[in-house]
């Protein structure tokens, strides 16, 4: 008769046998199965680019043709629109945009080289967008707004504008952005969006200063008139010719008021409105032109019933 503890005792030791023969060949069941894969993908690579080598090569050699093409092609235009004088922003936009096409061209042909199908990008990228849109409805209304303004051109590069209570240079006009510069050389960026459809005041290279100066009723506002026009003609604060307008403004309570308009360079705007006021002072001076200060005459009236004591 078997003894049952001697059972118990051979089937442990035949587990715990069994269970260190499986951790023993675990380690080498899994080293197997990675070398196998590792196999895989190498063959797989061998395949693919004993296969496809030739068109990789010619892929790259057109992309990479292609990509000094397209600079050749976009400095050439660019040169071009500089030779017919046209708007530095607009000339970069067709040159940036040339590129730009050229280069999508050269990417279809590349792909195609390779055997890969371009019909599932564009499907793709039209889904894209249409996601895109929806959310990047700003930015996307700032594109369109910048390629509204490159087109219509309704101010350039070097032209003094006023916009949504700004005043400055324009600087750069980008697809997004237009940057603008004041007389401290602050940049101020305006999103396009905010551009198109507002009121723009563009002056050009100059902008227009307004000044005022009170007189004495004791003075003849025709002959200060003539004085002033003849101060401010010296000053060297004008672009390409003086331009002022100058005339009485006013019949105030206290005096004549002398209204001044001139056209000054946006970046000299300050400077010429301290030195203006500054020669019309000397000249008043020398020519003893009172400038009054606010006063008011009273008249007491005594009434006619009262008797005097």
């Amino acid at each position: 008769m078997t003894d049952p503890k001697t059972e118990n005792t051979g089937s442990l030791s035949n587990s715990i046998s069994d269970t260190a023969q499986q951790a023993v060949d675990l380690p080498a069941e899994l080293l197997r199965h990675e070398i196998e894969q590792a196999s895989q993908i190498y063959n797989i690579i061998i395949d693919f680019f004993t296969n496809y080598s030739f068109q990789l090569i010619g892929a790259l050699i057109i992309f990479i043709l292609g990509y000094i093409v397209a600079g050749k092609i976009s400095r050439a235009i660019l040169r071009l629109c500089e030779k017919k004088k046209l708007d530095v922003t607009l000339s970069r936009f067709i040159a940036s945009t040339s590129r730009m096409v050229v280069m999508v061209m050269i990417s279809i042909m590349a792909l195609s080289k390779i055997g890969i199908s371009v019909t599932p990008f564009i499907a793709a990228l039209g889904a894209i967008s249409l996601g895109a849109g929806l959310a990047l409805q700003g930015l996307l209304a700032n594109y369109a707004a910048g390629f509204n303004i490159i087109i219509i051109r309704p101010f350039v590069v070097g032209d003094t504008i006023e916009v949504q209570g700004v005043t400055g240079i324009v600087k750069e006009v980008q697809l997004a952005y237009t940057i603008i510069q004041d007389e401290d050389c602050a940049e101020i960026t305006i999103p396009n969006k905010h551009i198109v459809g507002e009121v723009v005041l563009n002056s050009r290279k100059d902008t227009l200063l307004k000044l005022s100066v009170g007189i004495s009723y004791q003075d003849n506002p025709l002959e200060v008139v003539a004085l002033i026009e003849r101060t401010l003609a010296k000053l060297d604060v004008y672009t390409d010719e003086v331009r002022m307008q100058v005339g009485i403004d006013a019949f105030a309570d206290s005096a004549i008021n002398i209204g001044i308009r001139l056209w000054i360079p946006t970046t000299n705007l300050y400077a010429a409105k301290y030195s203006a006021y500054k020669a019309i002072y000397l000249a008043f001076e020398q020519e003893k032109i009172t400038i009054p200060f606010p006063q008011q005459d009273i008249h007491l009236i005594e009434p006619k019933g009262l008797k005097q004591a």
